[in-house]
């Protein structure tokens, strides 16, 4: 069923662009004006959890059985993650994105002179590419590792609900329909992201002088190039294909960033790390409570174009990126996993922005009009003209976007192809093929929607395919709080904690007794001794032991201790507690002997 509404989609994209295109901005128009504030909300709801879990007492379980060790080293696994998240929404908003905010403020802020314009900017650039987005794929990843490797499920979305609509619905028409929604989320934004990739190449091309004009004809050429590249990647697996790619990207990103770190200024770019991170945190809450009711249709078009959209672009990744990074991190415990999936990127993230970001406001504030640039991916390329080996800049940026292009679009056919295959870990190469293919095509189609404004076209359609599925991840969300209280590590503490203070109470109840059977005696009774101040004897009256009198010639002072022991022999018998527990607890009692 997903198949084929894509292709009709596709097919609806290529006969009537124009009709598409008019739905498309209708559709938009009433989802931001009446649900906005659902993006807004669930999003920071998102991160709230995310650290939540982390932080708490289910942090520690892990991903796999109890001694499994993860499968990935560390470095490779931060690679992987980071490429098929955001790789090519780095590149092409690297540079746009700070500028645009130092250019043209957010609604609501209202710098008083140019730095305090750049730590607004910088800002908010960070709150759209750190904690929110990293969260959000924490979420959907989690449920989706946890349940495969914890608790044996299969790799799907629908999966994961089992705890809350149990696994009979889960395997019927409700499980279907989570996992077509995910399809479309997945097919939608990484299609945006592809179509955003095609954008930047077409620039670097034309910055190069290597293109003229790049119209709708060569950017769906490049879509097409790059589509046959990453299914070949894509058919070759995991292991062979997407690491390979990553680690190549990663290389590339470092030297293009210590290039620009070096040839910019250096310490406008250092002071940047630290400033950028008091103001994101000073700003956190009014940034993240803002909307439309806050400025009106000033404030409800920046969303639309800024914050909106990226909460729905991460959304509509959700799907792939988080079942990507959940096959790559079995063995880690949950604590590790949010900690590696939230804070390692968003470090890697602000260090980027500070670097790019940084070295474009620079140029902006000493002259030069970068932000008048023709469009948004070409700024970047006008930034590399600023500076010494600008043509081999220019190709390494080129190169970086096209690898980001297909590991991304390789991750997610992959991803479709599990989908679409109820949950196979190693879907058919033909299925992977059809899903590759149908991506590009889908992208396209985004781009062709846009017309003029290609970018608009793909903001507005990630939007919308974004809405369902965000519905099913506040229902997931629900559903793994659900499957982490019966966790079988969870388990084990709830009970050895239970027993625990079960004895302890009646370890309590043992010792009141034995200090009030200790007593001194009241003077004149039986058994005082007449002048050293001791007990030399009992009245004879039985204790819980049975016994009668001073039977060992001890005296009465070693009633206590005897009751104790009785106390915890009982206990045991009835709380069954572990050996080493009664231990302990008699040899508290033994050192209640006189």
């Amino acid at each position: 069923m997903a198949a084929a509404v894509a292709v009709a989609f596709v097919a609806w994209g290529v006969l009537g662009a124009d009709s598409l295109g008019s739905v498309a901005d209708a559709a938009l128009g009433w989802i931001i004006a009446n649900l906005g504030w659902a993006f807004v909300l669930v999003s920071s709801a998102f991160v709230v959890f995310a650290l939540w879990l982390a932080l708490s007492r289910y942090g520690k379980i892990p991903l796999g059985r109890d001694d499994e060790k993860p499968e990935f080293r560390t470095v490779s696994w931060v690679a992987m993650m980071f490429s098929a998240g955001m790789g090519i929404g780095l590149m092409f908003y690297g540079v746009s994105e700070p500028l645009a905010h130092f250019v043209t403020p957010p609604p609501g802020t209202q710098p008083a002179d140019v730095g305090e314009a750049t730590e607004v900017a910088m800002a908010t650039t960070l709150f759209h590419w750190t904690l929110h987005p990293w969260s959000i794929y924490a979420v959907v990843g989690l449920a989706i590792a946890y349940g495969s490797f914890r608790r044996g499920r299969s790799q799907l979305i629908s999966a994961a609900f089992a705890p809350l609509l149990g696994t009979r619905r889960v395997r019927g028409p409700a499980g279907k329909t989570i996992d077509v929604l995910a399809i479309f989320a997945t097919l939608f934004g990484s299609a945006a992201s592809l179509g955003l990739g095609a954008l930047q190449i077409g620039s670097g091309l034309r910055a190069a002088g290597w293109l003229g004009e790049t119209g709708t004809g060569l950017l769906v050429t490049i879509i097409a190039v790059l589509t046959v590249a990453f299914v070949a990647s894509a058919v070759s697996g995991v292991a062979k294909g997407i690491q390979w790619l990553s680690n190549i990207n990663m290389v590339l990103a470092v030297v293009l960033a210590v290039f620009l770190f070096v040839v910019g200024p250096t310490v406008l770019i250092l002071n940047l790390v630290p400033t950028s991170i008091g103001e994101y945190f000073r700003d956190l809450a009014a940034m993240a409570a803002r909307t439309a009711a806050a400025g009106g249709d000033g404030t409800e078009t920046w969303l639309s174009g800024w914050t909106i959209f990226y909460w729905a672009w991460w959304i509509s990744w959700t799907p792939f990126v988080g079942m990507f990074i959940a096959r790559i991190s079995r063995g880690r415990t949950i604590r590790q996993f949010v900690g590696g999936v939230i804070v390692v990127p968003s470090v890697v993230s602000l260090i980027w922005f500070a670097i790019l970001g940084g070295t474009a406001i620079d140029v902006q504030r000493g002259g030069t009009d970068l932000a008048g640039q023709a469009s948004q991916e070409a700024q970047l390329f006008g930034l590399l003209d600023h500076f010494p080996l600008a043509a081999v800049a220019g190709v390494v940026v080129m190169v970086l976007v096209a690898i980001f292009f297909v590991s991304g679009a390789d991750a997610a056919s992959i991803v479709m192809g599990t989908l679409s295959q109820r949950g196979s870990i190693e879907p058919t190469k033909r299925v992977v093929v059809f899903w590759g293919v149908l991506t590009g095509a889908v992208a396209a189609v985004m781009l062709v929607v846009g017309q003029k404004d290609a970018l608009t076209g793909l903001q507005n359609l990630t939007i919308i395919a974004a809405l369902p599925f965000m519905v099913v991840m506040v229902g997931l969300c629900v559903s793994l709080a659900r499957d982490l209280r019966s966790d079988p590590l969870v388990r084990r503490e709830e009970r050895m904690a239970q027993v625990l203070d079960e004895v302890t109470e009646q370890l309590g109840d043992v010792l009141a007794v034995s200090d009030t059977t200790a007593a001194p005696p009241v003077e004149g009774s039986t058994g005082a001794a007449a002048g050293d101040g001791t007990a030399a004897g009992d009245t004879g009256e039985a204790d819980v032991t049975g016994d009668t009198g001073d039977v060992d010639g001890t005296g009465g002072a070693d009633r206590p201790a005897r009751t104790a022991s009785a106390h915890v022999e009982r206990g045991r018998a009835v709380l069954r507690v572990p050996p080493h527990v009664v231990q302990a607890e008699q040899q508290v009692a033994e050192r209640r002997r006189p």
